[in-house]
């Protein structure tokens, strides 16, 4: 699952059932999260299930399955079960076990998948169209506009020169703050290490996250979140250059738009108010298509630069820093836990020290982040080194521990958020149970001395130990 799709996902397992009833009443919705959430082997599952007149005895899909991938369906039987694609019946010793796709969804993925019906769930094409709005015009619009969120988010350490006026408007730096990505304040102001793990993500992510926050704080603005989050799925079937009608949204649905141009996901044309256009970040929300930039191209500010932009940074063993860009983010970026010392037409020089380093920890940005950061953007030199054509570390070894080192002289500890279980009846049950919490991903530690273990997370784990009982 990408990594977009798995913020989104999180979210959504979080939602009440009666939440998703209504949001698969929108074909859209439901065919957003068929394509974009489930992993393929429960694409599977759906499809089966999708025209099939009667519930199937669960025991069935085993014949489906080989038996060593047991875990992978397990698991895509919890996604479904999660996300209410599915309703599987209670164990019990008279009948068996049936499953079944939920009634809004299957009806909503069949008008998705061989249309009919009038839910215009799919936006209304604009009769007038303002034929003078090009796809160049869209992608450079988006491009002014996200990035200007992001030099926003890079400046506000308070290390580079930021011009007000040119970034995001009020609304947007709002709701970074609701979202921790950065912080103001008399004691501390700046980039939060969520907000550093901001920058580190795929331009669809970072889209994903920001909309998130949108739609947690959208009751407060007076809109419907689950309309809110509808339309976003709606956005995500839209055509890129075609113009929609805004007459057939709700009120929220209309609010929200107002949101999303701050946001660069769609453009209204001043001259007709009563349309939108859908960026390129829009129509990528629920696809695996890539938005208009990403962070392994190093933070490129230019919309035509390729996917596969060269790195650009070479760090030696005497910790020096060269960087061969000229663009203000990336520069901004790496000033957040490098001390910038000269800067050339097309490159900047510096030192990652102590100090660098803990200014940077100091701020919530991690010593794995920066790592991470500087691996992806090493430059191709470093890459052709018998080291690591080798198989061996792109940065110097030495450089990667002590930057570690630097951050962990304050730091001894690790904390995992999660559920413990332990008093089983005997030991054959614990390592029943243990065995199965390591089978579909949820086990963190576990104790065989102790008869005790520690899951991440525990709606399966408690379905199984319910379904032994019976037994």
């Amino acid at each position: 699952m990408a990594e977009s799709s798995l913020a989104s996902f999180e979210y959504l397992e979080k939602l009440p059932g009666t939440t998703f009833i209504k949001l698969y009443e929108q074909p859209a919705t439901a065919l957003a999260i068929f394509r974009r959430m489930l992993p393929h082997l429960a694409k599977s599952f759906v499809m089966a299930l999708l025209y099939m007149s009667k519930p199937l005895p669960l025991t069935e899909l085993d014949l489906w399955v080989r038996t060593e991938s047991k875990r992978e369906k397990d698991q895509s039987l919890n996604t479904l079960a999660r996300l209410y694609i599915v309703t599987i019946t209670a164990p019990s010793r008279d009948s068996p076990q049936l499953i079944s796709l939920t009634k809004n969804f299957r009806t909503s993925l069949r008008f998705a998948l061989t249309g009919g019906d009038t839910h215009n769930s799919f936006g209304v094409p604009s009769d007038d169209v303002d034929h003078s709005v090009t796809m160049n015009d869209l992608d450079e619009y988006a491009t002014a506009r996200w990035e200007g969120i992001l030099h926003y988010l890079v400046h506000s350490v308070g290390q580079t020169t930021y011009v007000e006026g040119q970034g995001p408007t009020t609304a947007v730096k709002s709701l970074l703050e609701a979202g921790k990505l950065v912080v103001k304040g008399r004691g501390k102001s700046g980039i939060t290490q969520a907000g550093f793990s901001f920058l580190l993500q795929e331009v669809n992510t970072q889209v994903w996250s920001l909309l998130l926050f949108f739609i947690e704080n959208a009751g407060e603005m007076g809109m419907d979140s689950v309309e809110v989050l509808s339309f976003l799925f709606m956005l995500g079937s839209l055509e890129l250059g075609q113009a929609y009608s805004t007459k057939t949204l709700t009120e929220s649905q209309r609010q929200t738009l107002d949101h999303l141009v701050d946001f660069g996901l769609v453009y209204i044309p001043p001259s007709k108010p009563t349309q939108f256009f859908p960026t390129r970040l829009a129509t990528t929300l629920t696809s695996d298509a890539t938005a208009l930039r990403s962070v392994s191209a190093g933070f490129d500010a230019a919309l035509s630069a390729p996917s596969g932009s060269k790195g650009f940074i070479i760090i030696e063993t005497n910790y020096r820093v060269y960087a061969y860009t000229s663009s203000p983010l990336q520069i901004a970026v790496l000033a957040l836990f490098t001390k910038l010392k000269t800067r050339y037409p097309n490159m900047v020089t510096g030192r990652v020290s102590r100090k660098s380093i803990r200014a940077a920890i100091d701020q919530g940005i991690t010593s794995e982040q920066i790592i991470a950061y500087l691996s992806t953007h090493a430059h191709p030199q470093l890459r052709k080194t018998p080291a690591v054509q080798a198989g061996g570390p792109v940065l110097p070894p030495t450089v990667v521990d002590q930057i570690r080192l630097w951050q962990i002289e304050n730091e001894r500890m690790v904390t995992t958020p999660g559920f413990l279980f332990k008093d089983f009846e005997n030991q054959k049950e614990y390592e029943a149970c243990a065995k199965y919490a390591g089978e579909i991903g949820v086990l963190s530690w576990k104790s065989d001395a102790k008869r005790i273990f520690f899951v991440n997370r525990m709606e399966q784990m408690r379905d199984y130990i319910k379904a032994r009982k019976v037994k």
